[in-house]
């Protein structure tokens, strides 16, 4: 029985051989639909996990104040609503009256996306971003101190002229020295430098870890342009408290913003979890493109396969003929035929997931996305491939199988 199997697969080889360009175009075109299946699966498994891995962090229990909401950035600047900044004086208005038990309300801003941060006499490119925030912040956000301590309740107080400092930026400035205690200067005002964070990687470009994060005060006295934006982060200690919080903070900010009972809300109000959701559809999206693409090219595949193998059987009808006279029953006729159809199909789909593995490292290279294996489509690239050889080889194996010896030997 394995002797008959090893002897049809080494007749499958031979055969494939003997019409190489016609096998080589047919496995190419199985090979672009796997590709664009694994290709695009692989895209978008790369982007849900860096949104997962960047947003989820912040926790499903947080929830953030800003200007507009996630939706409302989407929209044309012809459909936008124009919210008014988020002011100093609402900020701090909110963090005294807010006290719904068991949260911790961060306040930030982003002073700049351009300083230039200098130490002794090396200095950066002018392409850090400076934030001004609470002692709540760096907890809030998800963030974690690898070396030192965040800024606490009297740094931010008292305006103390300390920092902390993003992974990049230490790697840049002071990756000679201890960091801890070190004297750096951000517009000509000099920073003690208290903690450094774990490296967080780049989202979309921007680059999380070269950051300065100092005392909201502190960051007041050097950017003061006149229509600073702030943002709000609350945090309960249990899920099932955040629905509750959310409904106190949203009607005490509407008392602070001034709106009367029947006016919108000209603020958004954001969850971790809302902005993980809606990528999770978009990538769905994706997916089903992908999923379209790959069986439009499929179906072609499936075609051309079928097709080569038609002609495969007619042009060894006298072989066929032959095989049968010495005693080749239908059953082995039909496996021999089956069986490299199997093997076309199968080569098909390695190339695919070969290229599709490949197109997806490259686009995560690109845009500096997490990639991960994209195990799933590369099961279901192997079984599709499996059920186009099936079906494509059924019908020439079924002919050539019942092929009359005597007429098959006549045959030139």
């Amino acid at each position: 029985m394995f002797s008959l199997i090893r002897e049809n697969i080494r007749i499958a080889f031979d055969s494939i051989k003997s019409q190489l360009l016609r096998t080589i175009l047919t496995i190419l075109i199985i090979a672009i639909g796997i590709t664009a299946l694994v290709g695009i699966l692989s895209a978008v498994s790369a982007l849900e996990n860096t949104i997962s891995s960047d947003f989820s962090s912040m926790g499903a229990n947080t929830f953030n104040i800003q200007r507009y909401d996630f939706r409302s950035q989407r929209r044309s600047n012809d459909d936008q609503k124009i919210n008014p900044v988020i002011n100093y004086r609402q900020v701090k208005e909110f963090e005294e009256d807010y006290d719904f038990p068991y949260t911790k309300t961060s306040v930030s801003f982003l002073g700049t996306r351009s300083a230039e941060v200098k130490y002794e006499n090396e200095k950066t490119d002018p392409e850090v971003q400076v934030f001004g925030i609470n002692e709540n912040f760096i907890q809030n956000s998800g963030l974690e101190v690898e070396l030192g301590r965040a800024l606490n309740y009297f740094d931010v107080e008292n305006s103390n002229s300390v920092c902390v400092i993003g992974s990049d930026l230490e790697k840049a400035l002071l990756s000679e020295v201890n960091p801890i205690n070190q004297i750096i200067s951000i517009r000509g005002a000099k920073f003690k430098v208290i903690g450094v964070l774990k490296e967080k990687g780049a989202t979309f470009g921007n680059n999380q870890d070269l950051r300065v994060f100092m005392p909201l005060q502190k960051a007041r006295t050097i950017f003061t342009n006149p229509n600073i934006n702030y943002s709000l982060s609350v945090k309960t200690e249990k899920k099932d408290m955040l629905e509750g919080a959310q409904d106190e903070a949203i009607l005490l900010f509407r008392n602070i913003r001034g709106l009367n009972p029947v006016e919108e809300n000209n603020f958004g109000l954001e969850k971790s979890d809302d902005l993980i959701n809606r990528i999770g559809s978009i990538t769905g999206v994706l997916s089903t493109v992908a999923w379209i693409i790959s069986i439009i090219t499929i179906f072609g595949s499936t075609i051309a396969l079928l097709n080569m193998m038609l002609v495969s059987v007619t042009e060894r009808t006298r072989e066929i003929g032959v095989r049968k006279a010495l005693g080749a029953k239908r059953g082995t006729i039909a496996f021999q035929f089956f069986i490299e159809t199997i093997i076309i199909g199968q080569l098909g789909g390695l190339l695919g997931i070969i290229l599709g593995i490949l197109l997806g490292y490259g686009f995560a290279a690109i845009v500096d996305f997490k990639f991960v294996i994209p195990w799933n489509a590369m099961i279901w690239a192997s079984v599709i491939t499996f059920i186009v050889a099936v079906i494509s080889g059924s019908y020439p194996a079924n002919k050539a199988a019942k092929l009359d010896p005597v007429e098959s030997l006549r045959y030139e």
